[in-house]
């Protein structure tokens, strides 16, 4: 096996690592058996170098066949850097891009494009694809590669991706595949050292406000009316702070607003941070990505475009400050942060929507890749929904304000349990707040020496009081903003009551230490 520094001085093109070797031969034995027109998907994690593999295929199969080969991305950086491998893989090739000139396109045996590009070329007959033996598809989960298959029903179609679940539920990927080729796993790619090691916190917060689209993930409207507000935003602020801070570190929103307002808390505390989104030039993205790299602590707050075909190796913090139902884009959003370096084989990853608790551990051996191929509508019935999340949640004290009550052997207090416990007793579901104000009046007076030493206590309590009538709402089935809010207010009012009516009476009635 290679040391990780020998990795890293790998010159592409020159040498592939032995499970790139087999992947390689699996398809070129698929390949040999199989029929011209067949379609085969192989599957490889972010970071396990599918460009080197398909650029080797490409080479090899050019080399073997007396056919020409076409390669189809989703995004014009995409083609840039596949035509750069492919080049460094001595396969001369031609970028067909808006601008190009296909006068010489005879002179070529590889292209490379971009699927919108290509399919406008396609239907006004300027490229002439009566000689294309083989089509490679990057990220072929993105179904809009799918259209273009009409053009090529003589051609061997290889796609390639990370994750192969359909962008489209309505689309699965085993409509437009024959087979499925599963490469080297996200556990075995840490343990050979040419992956690092994902190091997961993760930060529970209330989704239900979210709504889905269309497209079958969070909308940008109900993203960003929940991570602009102060709440999130101050949890975003102390995540960074208790893992992140000095450390190179990617921000991935859903929306350009929060990004702009992510920015703006980062830059506003003194932190230096960019962000970048979609609406940037070809300059200004330059720019930043050039700063980003040269900045040891430096923060990129960003929206959607980094997730592909964007390779910073030095990142060490992961920060995904969103929620999605889609596990390929939690997959690519972690990828970013797991080049291997000499000096780095983990990196941090904090989850501030939720994912972990949905689909898992990044890398999970859960993941039956073929049985999510074949299946995706079983896998996707099994993702827990937002209200099963939640419930399962346990309010956990942050430790800095779990030292201020370092005197009470438990603050926990189980909201649910007690609804249940109260109803089946035939009371009131009120008497759950009552006992909850009891409950926390009790870790107030066990770590104070006089009642004003109390009522200081209850500000530290906020989080976990919110967290309480959060949960108190879902068991009576009522959260509109306004009665929330006034619960609240008046919770605090009535413990703050309670501390001052009773503190004397529960202080003396406490064990003596």
């Amino acid at each position: 096996m290679l040391s990780i520094s020998e990795q890293e001085e790998r010159k592409t093109g020159k040498e592939l690592y032995s499970y790139q070797k087999g992947a390689i031969q699996k398809i070129f034995q698929c390949f040999e058996t199989a029929a011209d027109d067949y379609h085969l998907l192989y599957q490889l994690p972010t970071g396990g170098g599918k460009t080197v593999i398909f650029s080797e295929i490409v080479s090899q199969y050019l080399k073997t066949h007396k056919k020409k080969v076409l390669v189809m991305t989703h995004r014009i950086e995409l083609c840039k850097q596949t035509s750069s491998v492919l080049t460094e893989f001595g396969v001369q090739n031609k970028v067909i891009d808006s601008k190009a000139n296909l006068e010489d396109q005879s002179k070529f045996d590889c292209f490379v494009a971009m699927v919108e590009t290509l399919n406008n070329r396609l239907k006004d007959d300027k490229l002439d694809i009566s000689d294309i033996g083989l089509i490679i598809i990057d990220e072929a989960h993105y179904n809009s590669f799918t259209k273009l298959f009409k053009f090529f029903e003589k051609s061997f179609v290889l796609g390639v991706t990370a994750t192969p679940l359909s962008s489209n539920i309505e689309l699965p990927m085993a409509d437009n595949y024959n087979e499925l080729i599963v490469g080297e796993s996200i556990e075995s790619l840490i343990e050979n050292e040419f992956l690092a090691q994902a190091k997961m916190y993760s930060y529970n917060v209330g989704l239900t406000s979210l709504v889905v689209g269309a497209n079958g993930d969070y909308t940008v409207k109900s993203s960003e009316d929940l991570y602009t507000n102060n709440e999130m935003l101050s949890k975003l602020m102390e995540a960074y702070n208790e893992r992140c801070e000095g450390k190179k570190t990617l921000i991935f929103n859903n929306g350009i607003n929060t990004s702009l307002f992510v920015y703006d808390l980062f830059r506003n505390a003194g932190y230096p941070v960019a962000h970048l989104d979609n609406t940037a030039s070809k300059k200004e993205r330059t720019q930043i990505l050039k700063w980003f790299k040269e900045t040891p602590n430096a923060i990129l707050t960003s929206v959607s475009i980094l997730t592909t075909g964007f390779d910073e190796p030095t990142v060490e913090s992961i920060i995904l400050n969103r929620a999605t139902k889609s596990l390929t884009l939690y997959y690519q959003m972690i990828g970013r942060g797991s080049r291997i370096l000499k000096n780095k084989n983990s990196f941090d990853v904090i989850d501030l929507g939720n994912n972990f608790h949905r689909f898992g551990p990044w890398g999970s051996t859960n993941l039956d890749w073929q049985r999510i191929f074949k299946y995706p509508n079983y896998y996707l019935d099994g993702v827990l929904s937002d209200e099963e999340l939640e419930s399962n949640f346990i309010y956990e004290m942050p430790e800095d304000i779990r030292a201020s009550f370092s005197n009470s052997e438990d603050v926990y207090f189980d909201v649910n349990k007690t609804y249940i416990q109260s109803i089946r007793s035939g009371e009131s579901s009120k008497v759950v707040l009552k006992r909850s104000i009891e409950q926390h009046a009790l870790i107030c007076i066990e770590n104070s020496e006089d009642v004003y030493d109390a009522l200081a206590l209850v500000k530290l309590l906020t989080d976990d009081i919110d967290f309480r009538i959060h949960r108190y709402s879902k068991c009576i089935s009522k959260s509109t903003h306004n009665f929330l809010t006034w619960l609240k207010e008046d919770y605090k009012k009535k413990l703050r009551a309670y501390l001052r009516e009773n503190f004397d009476e529960i202080l003396e009635a406490l064990p003596k230490v």
